[in-house]
This record gives C-alpha cells, sequence and structure tokens, in this order.
C-alpha cells in the first residue's frame, strides 16, 4: 500500500506534530500523521477513574504561555490555578515550609547573568563556591525539576530557562480540570475537519528521503510526501530505531548535544484523602507540595484546590532509577512506607486506604525513551541547529528543539509544531 497523494508527512501525535497538523491543514495542505502507538498526545497520558483525570505525564501548564492558553481557551476547556499549602519533611517533623527552602533558588537566580564558557551545574557550584550542606537541596530542585543529571546539564541553559520562565509567569501553575488528553482530542478533532488524517499504530521504521520527495517506511506500507516534519521524542531519535536515510549530520550532532532526561512519578487513589483529616500540625487540609528530600520519592503533591482522592510522588534525574526499577507491588510498598513515615503512621494506615496505583515508566516505553530533554554543557545552541530545515525536505520538531528556553514543556512542543509549520508554509 503506499499513499502518494500527501504534501507533508507528520511523524508522532503529541503536541508537536497535532500542533503541526492542525497549522498546515487550516492552510490547505494536505497531511498525514502518523502515530506509532494506539492513542494520541505522545507523553501526555491521562487515565479516568470515576471523576480523577490522572494524569501519567504531562501534568501542570507552567506559567501563561500564549499558545498553549489560545488553544485551551478556543477549546473552551476548564482550567484552574493550584493553591494550598507547601509542607516539608525533615528531622524535626512536618512544618510549614520556611524562607530558607526557598534560599536553594539563589544559586539559579544567578544564572540569569551567566557568562563566560559554559559549566555543567555540578561545576557552577564549585566555581560560586556554594557551601557543601546547601547543594542537596539545590541539586535536588535542579535535577527534579529538569529530569537532569546536575554533572551533564548546561549551567547556560538553565540561565535561559530561568529567563523564559520569568517571561511567562512561570512562578504560576495550573492544572486542566478534566485532564490533559482533552487537548490533544480537541486538535484531532480539527485536523479531521480538515479531511487530514492520523493513523495509529503505524510505527514507521525508516524514512528515506532526497529534496522535496520522502518514503515512510512501516509495516502496513510506505507513504510517500514533498517533505516531513519528524517530532520523535530526543530519546528515540537518538536510539535509531527510526532509521533516517540519508542521516542529515547537522542535526544528529546537535542531537548528540541534548540529552534525554529521566523522571519517575506516580499517583496513588486512595479511599478518602487521609491527609486532610491528621489530628496534628501542621493544618495539611489544603496540602499542595510536600518536600521530603531525605526520603524517596522527594517530592509530592495533591491536585488542591480541586477535591481528589490521590497524591502524586516525584523523583527526576539518576535517582529516579531507584523507583522505576521497582515491580507495582514494591512501589506500592514503597510509597506507603514514606507516606507513613511522613505523616507518624503505620504503613498498615496507608495500605488499608490505598485503593490503586498509577504510573508509566517513559524511561523504558520505546515510543519516549526518557521523560523529557535537557540541555547539556556546551550545548545551548543546538535546539537552534534542530530546527533549521533539511533541504527544505525534512523538519523536526518537539519539546527538544524549542529556541525559547522552555524545554521539556507542553508549550515548547507546541511552539516547535507551529514553527516547522510555518517554515513549510515559507516554501510552498
Amino acid at each position: 500500500m503506499a499513499d502518494t497523494n500527501t504534501e507533508v508527512l507528520i511523524i508522532g501525535a503529541g503536541m508537536a506534530g497535532l500542533t503541526a497538523a492542525r497549522a498546515l491543514a487550516e492552510s490547505g495542505v494536505s497531511v498525514l500523521v502518523l502515530e506509532a502507538q494506539d492513542r494520541i498526545g505522545g507523553r501526555i497520558h491521562t487515565q479516568h477513574i470515576g471523576n480523577e483525570a490522572i494524569e501519567l505525564g504531562a501534568e501542570f501548564i507552567h506559567g501563561r504561555a500564549p499558545e498553549l492558553w489560545a488553544l485551551i481557551e478556543e477549546a473552551g476547556l476548564e482550567t484552574y490555578e493550584r493553591g494550598g499549602a507547601q509542607i516539608c519533611f525533615d528531622d524535626s517533623g512536618l512544618n510549614a515550609c520556611s524562607a530558607e527552602l526557598f534560599d536553594l533558588f539563589d544559586p539559579l537566580e544567578k544564572l540569569e547573568n551567566f557568562t563566560g564558557p559554559d559549566l555543567t551545574f555540578a561545576e557552577y557550584l564549585d566555581r560560586e563556591a556554594i557551601p557543601a550542606e546547601d547543594r542537596p537541596s539545590t541539586i535536588s530542585y535542579v535535577e527534579g525539576f529538569n529530569a537532569a543529571d546536575h554533572r551533564q546539564i548546561s549551567a547556560a541553559s538553565l540561565g535561559a530557562q530561568q529567563k523564559a520562565e520569568e517571561s511567562i509567569e512561570g512562578d504560576s501553575s495550573y492544572r486542566l480540570r478534566d485532564g490533559y488528553d482533552q487537548l490533544p482530542a480537541y486538535l484531532a478533532k480539527r485536523i479531521a475537519e480538515y479531511k487530514s488524517t492520523i493513523r495509529l499504530a503505524t510505527p514507521v521504521r525508516e524514512l528515506r528521503w532526497q529534496p522535496n520527495h520522502v518514503e515512510a517506511i512501516t509495516d502496513t506500507g510506505t507513504f510517500t510526501a514533498q517533505r516531513a516534519i519528524i517530532t520523535l521524542p530526543l530519546g528515540v531519535l537518538q536510539s535509531g530505531s527510526v532509521t533516517i536515510t540519508p542521516q542529515p549530520a547537522n542535526i544528529f550532532e546537535a542531537a548528540s548535544r541534548l540529552r534525554m532526561g529521566n523522571a519517575f512519578r506516580f499517583t496513588l487513589l486512595f479511599r478518602e484523602p487521609f491527609w486532610k483529616h491528621l489530628a496534628h500540625p501542621p493544618a495539611i487540609a489544603d496540602l499542595s507540595f510536600l518536600f521530603s528530600f531525605t526520603e524517596m520519592p522527594p517530592v509530592w503533591w495533591t491536585p488542591h484546590p480541586e477535591p481528589s482522592n490521590t497524591i502524586t510522588g516525584w523523583v527526576g534525574g539518576p535517582r529516579s532509577a531507584k523507583l522505576a526499577n521497582l515491580s507495582p507491588d514494591d512501589l506500592a510498598i514503597q510509597a506507603c512506607t514514606s507516606l507513613a513515615k511522613i505523616f507518624s503512621l503505620e504503613p498498615a494506615q496507608i495500605q488499608s486506604q490505598l485503593l490503586s496505583i498509577h504510573t508509566h515508566n517513559w524511561r523504558d516505553d520505546p515510543y519516549s525513551l526518557g521523560a523529557y530533554s535537557y540541555v547539556a554543557s556546551g550545548g545551548l545552541d543546538a535546539p537552534l541547529q534542530m530546527s533549521e530545515p533539511v533541504a527544505n525536505t525534512l523538519f523536526f520538531a518537539g519539546e527538544h528543539t524549542d529556541t525559547t528556553g522552555h524545554w521539556g514543556t507542553v508549550h515548547a512542543a507546541m511552539r516547535s509544531g507551529l514553527r516547522a509549520a510555518a517554515q513549510i508554509l515559507s516554501i510552498t
């Protein structure tokens, strides 16, 4: 089977691919989206259980990125701003987080004015002579937020990221009340209205190309087009599981200066939100974030102020392997043991309330091979290099190709898709 009537092939139906497809289809370009999995959304993956929308991948809307909010408003989706108490657990027990917690951001804020040759964050801490006792929490934050190894992540990129977040009020965060999966579903609906097609369960094995001609080889046939937008996650692109012939050296050199980060998250669904009914202080009926840097996982959160019986655990960076390697049963035991220690309860008390545990191992998923990207030391220009068209035939998109400093976010993926679509429209 062959499809020879498509102008543009899009590899991947995540937010980058769907955003590009919608922009092209609305402009009258015929588009075929090839998605390896049996669902759309990529690293947006929502499970609906009763009234709970449990996110296995992307969860938060970070700040007020205009592209993302315009789509949310167009689709008429309900959001809410997250808020509530931030609680810390240490040797003294549970306490409202003190102002000292936020001192861990000081080295990051200084990075906004970073100058000189790039360094890893570890090297930057040495250069700035950050005291040893202040490093663990700062490193935990950098690795957790960026899914990164602090011995590899670029200090210059962290500075660029800080500036990027400030430009969109990145300190605020929001959720989609009924699940993030509403966004890709809305885009797919709009794409279908323009008679373009999304083919699920169609993994591409090889892309063969020459100027103005691309062939996508799949198990069910070969699809052809004049151009292709490749939105493979960075980990998949780097793995070589999809062969590109001939390989565009400039793209793969840039990709080698980026890293696919690892993070592990899981959500526990309980009979009731037991943490709201504890007798001892502090009052945590409005629990938002819980930081327990000496425990595993080190970060927990609830969907507050939205009513929910769930709490989510998170660990990013190299330490995430400790949880990613556990069986589901062992993960549940670890999670309940950790929460029991934090809340001064017995593990059996937590386990008796637990209904189910929900997670997805993005590290081992062959269609992601990691959580999201970060820039390695010396790689600050790599996303820009990856965003450049190859012979006006191949175009690369995805959060790792974002040129505005918002790597690892949904709005970065959207921006890259819009950029790739605009590049094609400028030459057609």
